[in-house]
């Protein structure tokens, strides 16, 4: 949905000029030439963002913020301004405008405010979406990102959640495979049972078949009663086997036959027990491969994947990182008992930058812990790990025959980390550059970096 702005400026050429260029963006442009014409369509309808003139007749910009602060509190305001002061900047700040713009300005900074603004309403909303659900006691699994791989991420889990069919998630650790499996499951004709998650790496395989098929009284010592599995708890639920790629073959050949003949016997039991479940896995390893190295059996694999849903890496969707922090931070505040509500412009910045080996589970961390080091009420890059704020770019160094490098030098340095911090994802690394996709080829093929 195209985002709506309303620009209020009475010099025409300034006004149908802004309002050209914003179109030519994508946006939905309403433009009025006085401070009144704009109040009426504020009390009207809702808009996204109001860009207007600082000195107006009648009803000036701080008349047009006062009002709109109170119509549509979370509507953000850009004021802007020939006749630039200190003083009325900072009044204009203090009565919450976003930004403040000094004539005349450059068409790329106030492209670059505007998309910040934008993104700063849709984190607000998002989080009050968030908040309503958690006071209504509706808590189903969020799934946080706008951008494409995630969209698709969530149109699958839409696909498959009412259908019964096994499914296999894929993804590097910390992605949120289990989120995603808890989501299925919400949504699915089993969510009023349970769903059992049970993680294939941490346990030996002799404790692993007595947590999911239980056992028998007195079926080794110290088995002092009957204790019922996982696969009993969940049945007509959902079982959720986590990094399933660790599963030992001798337990494999025992979970395909649960899921084939939907029956289980306890350990040290002689009668079978019926069961009733959904099976969803995930992993972080190639399982086609580990079918091939004989490390994973084929017949259970082709059971699992029967829809597969991959989770990209966070550093392939660096723009859902502002919205997954703004999350992080609502969370860890609410559990900390604190009331930091924004994260500062730097902060972001370095939050976007950086590669997240950890991915998601990572981010999250790291907001907790500038949660637990800030004071006030914003996140700074203080608050921040030392590994994030100070990025290794070697660009600038001196060469080590004591000249200064060349501007060639510089560049080619400069392009190869931004490539190797996005994984070599050329887009995002183009964008980032702020050029092209074929300059990028082209300087790529300049330097020999392929």
């Amino acid at each position: 949905m195209k985002k709506q702005i309303l620009i209020i400026e009475d010099e025409e050429i300034a006004r149908r000029n802004l309002e050209h260029i914003l179109e030519k963006e994508g946006y939905n442009v309403i433009a009025v030439d006085s401070g009144t014409k704009g109040l009426t369509l504020i009390k009207s309808r809702s808009f996204d963002l109001i860009i207007t003139d600082y000195k107006m007749k009648k009803v000036d910009g701080l008349q047009v913020l006062e009002q709109s602060r109170k119509l549509q509190p979370y509507t953000e305001v850009i004021l802007i301004t020939g006749y630039a002061t200190v003083d009325s900047a900072v009044t204009a700040m203090r009565e919450g405008a976003y930004h403040y713009i000094a004539k005349p300005y450059k068409i790329d900074e106030v492209r670059r405010i505007i998309r910040e603004a934008l993104l700063k309403r849709s984190l607000q909303l998002e989080n009050l979406a968030l908040k309503d659900a958690m006071k209504k006691e509706v808590q189903p699994p969020f799934i946080i990102g706008n951008s494409p791989a995630m969209n698709d991420v969530k149109k699958s889990i839409a696909q498959v959640a009412k259908t019964d069919i096994s499914v296999l998630i894929l993804g590097e650790s910390g992605t949120g495979k289990e989120l995603v499996a808890k989501a299925i499951h919400s949504q699915s004709n089993r969510s009023g049972h349970e769903m059992v998650a049970f993680n294939c790496g941490s346990f030996s395989e002799e404790l692993m078949a007595n947590e999911l098929f239980g056992h028998e009284k007195e079926a080794f010592t110290g088995a002092g009663k009957t204790k019922k599995g996982l696969f009993e708890f969940a049945d007509k639920g959902t079982v959720f086997f986590d990094e399933i790629g660790d599963m030992p073959l001798t337990m494999q050949v025992k979970i395909l036959r649960v899921l084939q003949e939907k029956e289980l016997m306890r350990v040290g039991g002689t009668a079978t027990i019926p069961v009733d479940l959904r099976i969803i896995a995930a992993t972080h390893r190639d399982l086609k491969h580990e079918v091939e190295k004989g490390s994973f059996r084929q017949d259970l694999y082709y059971r699992l994947n029967v829809v597969t849903i991959q989770l990209p890496p966070l550093t392939e969707r660096h723009g859902d990182i502002p919205l997954l922090a703004y999350h992080f931070l609502g969370k860890k505040s609410r559990e900390m008992g604190k009331n930091i509500k924004e994260i500062d412009r730097a902060s972001l910045d370095y939050l976007v930058q950086y590669s997240w080996p950890g991915n998601v589970r990572e981010l999250e961390n790291v907001i907790e812990r500038a949660v637990a080091m800030g004071t006030g009420d914003v996140i700074h890059p203080e608050a921040l790990p030392d590994h994030i704020t100070q990025l290794a770019i070697e660009t600038y160094r001196i060469r080590p025959d004591g000249k200064i490098p060349t501007l060639k030098e510089q560049e080619k340095k400069y392009i190869q980390w931004v490539l190797e911090k996005t994984n070599w994802n050329r887009s995002r690394a183009a964008e980032i550059m702020e050029i092209d996709r074929v300059s990028l080829w082209r300087k790529i093929k300049a330097f020999e970096l392929e």
